[in-house]
């Protein structure tokens, strides 16, 4: 299938992973790749300082601590807003490099103090692994506000791909459970639907960089053979949106998780949350690797303004 993709975008086609991931084997392939696709990309450079540490949070009930790293600007306000970072990966794939650079740039345009996550993997670890993972380093930040210099008030969580429906699964379960209230979640080109039947999932079996094929490993993958899918594992799935954070959710047009972006923010708009949705054309899942092409450009700028307004910036 032909695809009418940005012209900025096609000559790095060559470099981004575009075979289908269909077993453990071409799994730790791509992962030992990671690499070399980071090394082609020039990294951020701050234009203010940014404190940068890594440490470990506790994990969830009778599992091990989970590796964060914050990021904390240099002359922020005090308290500043904060962000729980999920990176992507295809709950399969990634880590705290991998969005180290775009993380850091947040970090410096926004003045927000950071804490981005390193959730376990499946297929080693299924769900629930990575969002309770995801959702102790929640709880973490929210309890440790004061330390960390962030205002508790001003707590949002946003991530993209994978990360972006762990960031819904989050959201979900700290409505849930009564944990840390979030003022916004920021839902970039997120993964949210298990059941693979949206038009754009259907169609879209050999698109660059992410496909259906990959879909279907990713979610195998992730749910360790589960017939009963839990919505905090497939957000999609949920069936009251009700009393969830403002959101802003992003979807590219060549990739198949389109259409379940589109429904999530439809959704929500329906319960009654404030949602905002932005499609981007010529592009495809993780185009924004090429920070150079001007689509890109815009898809940064507007999660910046959209984070600016959700934590509520001022400055």
């Amino acid at each position: 299938m032909s695809y009418a993709i940005d012209p900025e975008l096609l000559p790095w086609l060559d470099m981004l992973p575009i075979g289908p991931i269909t077993d453990h084997e071409k799994l730790l392939a791509t992962r030992a790749g990671q690499s070399d696709l980071l090394s082609a990309i020039p990294p951020y450079e701050p234009v203010n300082p940014v404190d940068v540490r890594d440490t470990t949070v506790p994990g969830p009930a009778d599992a091990p601590d989970v590796p964060v790293r914050i990021y904390t600007p240099a002359g922020a306000e005090h308290p500043a807003p904060g962000l729980l970072y999920i990176h992507g990966g295809g709950f399969i794939m990634g880590d705290l490099e991998m969005f180290h650079s775009p993380v850091l740039r947040m970090a410096d345009e926004l003045g927000v103090v950071i804490v981005s996550v390193d959730y376990r993997l499946a297929p080693e670890h299924p769900f629930p692994a990575g969002v309770e993972d995801c959702y102790a380093a929640l709880v973490w930040t929210a309890a440790k506000a004061d330390e960390l210099g962030i205002d508790p008030d001003r707590i949002g969580v946003a991530g993209e791909s994978a990360g972006g429906g762990l960031a819904a699964g989050v959201a979900l379960l700290a409505r849930d459970r009564g944990g840390p209230r979030l003022c916004f979640q920021l839902l970039g080109i997120p993964e949210l639907d298990d059941r693979l039947d949206t038009e754009s999932m259907r169609d879209y079996v050999d698109t660059p960089l992410w496909n259906r094929p990959n879909a279907i490993f990713s979610w195998a993958s992730y749910l360790g053979g589960a017939t009963d899918v839990s919505p905090y594992a497939a957000p999609a799935r949920a069936t009251d949106l009700s009393g969830l954070p403002p959101a802003f959710v992003t979807v590219c047009q060549f990739d198949p998780l389109r259409d379940e972006g589109i429904e999530y923010a439809r959704r929500l708009s329906h319960a009654g949350v404030q949602a905002e949705l932005r499609l981007y054309p010529g592009t495809f899942h993780g185009s924004s690797l090429v920070e150079n092409a001007a689509v890109s450009r815009r898809m940064f700028a507007d999660e910046i303004e959209a984070l600016r307004r959700g934590l509520r910036i001022t400055g």
